[in-house]
């Protein structure tokens, strides 16, 4: 079978020469502790995205245009440390070649290698997680590279700033920085502008799909209660594309059945719109900033 393009796109704008985006999927699910099925979100997402229409309404745009590139999934699942390491080299390879990478899980481990590979290009570099997860043991199930150690490395080798969390271990707050969690439970009327002050100049997101509430997104492995909706999520998104250098972000966790397509969806729908912000934005001058 021929390879597909993201989205169904024309092949003029999914040649990786001319691509000013590249999506990588990841389709690992090695280290998930509950429901398994995360290796199944990359097709599902892809899927989803083959029945989006492609014009964005909130920022009169069609991204696609800039092209996006559907890299070779990484399918490297060994050992947990050697998918982490293949996701590494494989992000780097991209960003080598001066793209805006991006990356679709997978469960969350795969996020190890994203980052490490994002950290090693930009320097001063804030890992902003939305998540319900805070994902910083060092260790969890006898591994380093377990979903639950997704954030570890990052806390220690850039700055983090956690959102949405909801769920932890009382060990994990040890390695937490509590100045910049924004904890599911008490988010309050100005955390938009106190997180992106957090922010240095060059930003990875990465967005566990478990972050949102599960009566949007209930598809994912570890769903937990009170969650981020829709349009908070996208306002606060939009906010650090428009005042910092987004370099790259990955989205993680989908966990598709045969029943709600509306998960998938949701991802599908997530990523397109992050992408309409990048080039929104791409040459905004956040000085210039007016009340919208």
């Amino acid at each position: 079978m021929s390879k597909k393009n993201y989205a169904g796109i024309p092949e003029k704008y999914a040649r990786l020469d001319d691509a000013q985006v590249v999506l990588i999927p990841v389709p690992y699910d090695g280290t998930s502790s509950w429901q398994k099925g995360a290796d199944k979100g990359p097709d599902a997402f892809l899927e989803a995205s083959e029945n989006m229409e492609l014009f964005d309404i909130e920022t009169r745009s069609e991204v696609y245009r800039k092209g996006i590139y559907l890299a070779p999934p990484v399918t490297e699942n060994s050992s947990p440390e050697k998918m982490v390491e293949a996701v590494q080299k494989t992000t780097k390879n991209y960003i080598n070649q001066e793209k805006f990478v991006t990356i679709f899980g997978g469960e969350h481990s795969v996020s190890i290698g994203t980052i490490r590979a994002f950290n090693e290009a930009f320097p001063d570099l804030t890992v902003v997680q939305l998540d319900a997860h805070a994902d910083l043991r060092p260790e969890y199930e006898g591994s380093k590279f377990n979903h639950a150690c997704a954030l570890h490395e990052a806390r220690k080798t850039t700055n983090l700033v956690q959102v949405g969390i909801r769920s932890m271990d009382v060990s994990e707050l040890e390695y937490m920085d509590e100045n910049q969690v924004y904890f599911g439970d008490d988010l309050y009327e100005n955390w938009t502008e106190d997180a992106i002050g957090q922010m240095t100049p060059n930003v990875f997101i990465t967005i566990d799909l478990d972050a949102f509430d599960p009566s949007i997104m209930p598809s994912t492995g570890t769903p937990e209660p009170g969650g981020l909706l829709w349009y908070e999520t996208l306002e606060f998104l939009k906010m650090i594309f428009k005042k910092k250098n987004v370099v790259g972000f990955d989205i993680v966790e989908l966990c598709p059945n045969d029943v709600d397509k509306s998960s998938d969806f949701l991802a599908a729908k997530l990523y397109y719109k992050m992408l309409s912000y990048k080039f929104k934005y791409l040459n905004h001058n956040p000085d210039e900033d007016e009340d919208e």
